[in-house]
């Protein structure tokens, strides 16, 4: 009986641990995410303090305020789920309360039991008869055991009783600052919602002002667009040049294994060709998986893939218009073929991953970089100055150029096929 009550209460204790750990851990997450989500809230609120510094009134300025809109909704969605895991670990406290005080019932009355059986036998001639009455010495010291182990069992039973009861404590007293947390949590969020009501305002207020401004907004979006537009030309060509070149240089060394089996094959005509000779005069064609198939190339891509979501920034600044489509006001919408991440002029490029540059163009009055991963591309646009050349080989997190007096800077991820990705998601979180 006693082994079984211990056994269950150390099952019990590991149970508890095992719950306050998970949802603990879980909570450190939620935490640590708002806390990236309050860091990005201020980023874009010091760019939103140059714009007015600057009394601009600009779709860059109405797409900062929609994105710090959508930040503060992520706020109070991050707490709304610290909210549901306090609730959580509430429900599961109480539970456990109820389940502990259960038990100490249980183990008072068997306790109480045993006290009254002891004080009805209590009488020393009770307990010589008890022994005496043995029939054999054997069987004497059994029973001299069996009372000894019924005196420690009725001790550590009574040890049960006061761990049971430090423990039904310890939740009590654990479940009131849960609970505390859960108050606290709760106010966070009417203060996140009183601030996302006052964002929007704001918002609707540069809206409405923005509309005034239908015509130059119009105008400002088309020059964007056709810059963007020179941009992905630019990248696709850039692409299919680097294309062509690992066609050609493939083709060049299948040619040059090809003649060179072939001359080590003149002296025994007969014999046959090796699996390895078979496999050397096949032609790389362009509609393989990747033309940029190469050792290097492949390890490089792999690597590339390998930090999706750890990729260093190429500058420390805002993403005022983020990818794909948006609809700014009604009637201006854009579709943004990389991010628009607003920075001092001036501020220094980095690469976010080694690789070859494999173009240095110029698109209007701005420079542009583009740099090959294997069989992903990255491109840097809107610098006034660069420091790398065509060929060059580049590391991660080296300076390849410096923002220009836009103080913006066009990035955009594709792939060989001319695929575009969400940079966001590749990019440090």
């Amino acid at each position: 009986m006693l082994k079984i009550l211990l056994a269950g209460s150390f099952l019990m204790l590991m149970v508890t641990v095992s719950h306050a750990q998970s949802p603990t851990q879980s909570r450190s997450d939620l935490e640590k995410e708002r806390a990236a989500i309050q860091k990005e809230i201020e980023d874009v609120k010091r760019s939103l303090d140059e714009t007015h510094k600057n009394k601009r009134q600009t779709l860059g300025q109405l797409a900062l305020l929609q994105r710090r809109l959508k930040l503060r909704e992520s706020a109070i969605r991050n707490i709304n789920e610290q909210i549901n895991v306090i609730q959580g670990d509430m429900n599961e406290s109480w539970r456990e309360i109820l389940k502990l005080r259960r038990e100490l019932d249980t183990l008072r009355i068997q306790y109480a039991e045993s006290i009254v059986f002891a004080y009805k036998n209590r009488s020393s001639y009770d307990f010589l008869n008890f022994i005496f009455s043995s029939t054999s010495f054997n069987d004497a010291m059994k029973r001299i055991e069996y009372l000894k182990s019924y005196r420690a069992y009725r001790e550590e039973r009574a040890e049960n009783i006061i761990r049971t009861q430090n423990l039904l404590q310890s939740k009590i007293d654990g479940l009131k600052v849960t609970r505390i947390e859960k108050e606290e949590a709760v106010k966070k969020q009417n203060k996140e919602r009183t601030i996302l009501e006052d964002e929007k305002k704001e918002k609707d207020a540069v809206v409405n002002r923005l509309k005034s401004q239908e015509k130059e907004l119009k105008k400002e979006m088309a020059a964007k667009q056709k810059q963007d537009q020179k941009l992905a030309g630019a990248i696709a060509a850039a692409i299919k040049r680097a294309r062509d070149l690992a066609i050609k240089e493939a083709k060049t060394k299948n040619a040059a294994a090809a003649a060179a089996d072939k001359a080590a094959a003149k002296p025994s005509r007969s014999s046959e060709p090796s699996d390895n000779t078979a496999a050397s005069l096949t032609p790389i064609k362009s509609s393989s998986k990747t033309v940029f198939s190469t050792d290097e190339d492949v390890h490089l891509s792999g690597n590339f893939e390998k930090n999706k979501g750890h990729l260093p920034w190429p500058v420390s600044g805002t993403v005022s218009m983020a990818f794909g489509p948006h609809e700014y006001i009604k009637g201006i919408i854009h579709n943004n073929q990389g991010v628009t991440i607003d920075v001092n002029a001036g501020a220094a490029v980095k690469a976010v991953f080694e690789g070859v540059v494999t173009s240095v163009f110029s698109v209007g009055d701005v420079n542009a970089v583009i740099i090959r991963h294997g069989k992903y591309f990255t491109t840097y646009s809107n610098l006034s100055t660069v420091s790398v050349s065509k060929g060059d080989q580049v590391k991660t997190a080296q300076i390849i150029g410096r923002v220009g007096e836009i103080g913006q800077l066009e990035f955009v991820l594709s792939d060989e096929k001319d695929h575009m990705f969400d940079p966001e998601r590749w990019l440090t979180r």
